[in-house]
């Protein structure tokens, strides 16, 4: 099997929405377990394989210019060619692909997202607690893997 076909991920990606936007994928030299995304607004990030072959969480971090990135999730779906980033959402270890959802519940306080609002609601005792809190908007790069084709002489 190639580097390719055992990590799916790597290659050059087109944006489905901005023509101009691509994305490259690279494993790390030292860690077959990372990846580096490059193409992104913020920088060069770095990508930790979660669920072979492409599940990635992007973790918290700063680029090498100093942009702070926040948690994220990666996922290549391999039979469509497409990827998917999120950054913004927490990765969730039992299900990756929820931070496509808009709608999430956590245990102990529930959220509700939804444009760039998250209204939170705890309760203590016999006290309910409901907050209006104006959350960053997640940042989506939705996008097509570049086949690369081989020239073929006839």
């Amino acid at each position: 099997m190639t580097t390719e076909q055992i990590f799916p991920v790597i290659g050059q990606y087109q944006s489905s929405t901005n023509a101009d936007q691509k994305l490259t994928i690279t494993l790390d030299d030292q860690n077959k377990g990372f990846v580096w995304i490059d193409g992104l607004p913020q920088g060069r990030v770095k990508g930790i394989l979660k669920r072979s072959p492409a599940t990635y969480k992007i973790p918290a971090q700063k680029t090498a210019d100093g942009t702070q990135v926040p948690e994220g999730t990666l996922i290549y779906d391999k039979d469509a060619n497409t990827i998917n980033v999120v950054l913004g959402r927490p990765f969730n270890d039992a299900d990756p692909a929820s931070v496509l959802v808009t709608t999430t519940t956590m245990t102990n306080e529930s959220t509700t997202m939804g444009n760039d609002k998250a209204t939170v609601t705890k309760t203590k005792g016999n006290k309910t607690k409901t907050k209006v809190k104006k959350e960053p908007a997640p940042w989506v790069f939705t996008g097509t893997k570049i086949v690369q084709g081989t020239a073929v002489n006839q």
